[in-house]
């Protein structure tokens, strides 16, 4: 499976490089794609490697999509690039995940409407005005679509999306 994160500098630390870390141990192929090639920083000062451009990235390549949250999202959702890629992945219902303000990426991107979705609270009344169904709830999962709040909610949101890893017997 190839995995594509979408972030920049200010990310949510736990909240990339948990799922980060849990995919690689899973064998996935896991892309980091940001404005620039090169190491962005979270939140609380960890690093880590961008392997290409949001221009450089061909979403037909990539089984799933996974934002992080902090406050990357506030500057990816800024980027055309970056929104068609998640345009594609929800107009063609691959696995989407995110967390935390990753739905701000989503919002900007025009795919929320009537979709049931959660998000860190100061988000909230944003993915509501943008046609989301909001629920305040540890994980939310509405078909291709998982999202939760906050890295305390970490085992529950990664319990959901490894089930979107899972290939259907």
């Amino acid at each position: 499976m190839k995995i594509l994160i979408l972030s920049a500098d200010g990310f949510e630390d736990l909240e990339l490089f948990v799922p980060y870390y849990r995919f690689m141990e899973e064998g996935f192929d896991v892309s980091i794609a940001s404005g620039k090639k090169e190491k962005i920083k979270g939140r609380h000062g960890y690093e880590i490697a961008a392997t290409m451009t949001f221009d450089e990235v061909n979403p037909e390549e990539y089984d799933m999509l996974f934002l992080p949250g902090g406050k990357a999202p506030s500057k990816v959702r800024k980027e055309e690039a970056a929104l068609r890629i998640a345009r594609h992945f929800m107009d063609k219902g691959k696995p989407v995940a995110t967390i935390c303000h990753g739905p701000q990426i989503l919002i900007s991107a025009g795919v929320v409407k009537d979709r049931r979705m959660t998000c860190w609270h100061e988000v909230s009344k944003e993915l509501r005005e943008a046609g989301a169904v909001y629920e305040d709830r540890q994980v939310v999962v509405d078909g291709n679509l998982v999202t939760s709040r906050m890295p305390d909610d970490l085992p529950y949101f990664l319990r959901e999306v490894m089930k979107k890893t899972r290939v259907p017997a």
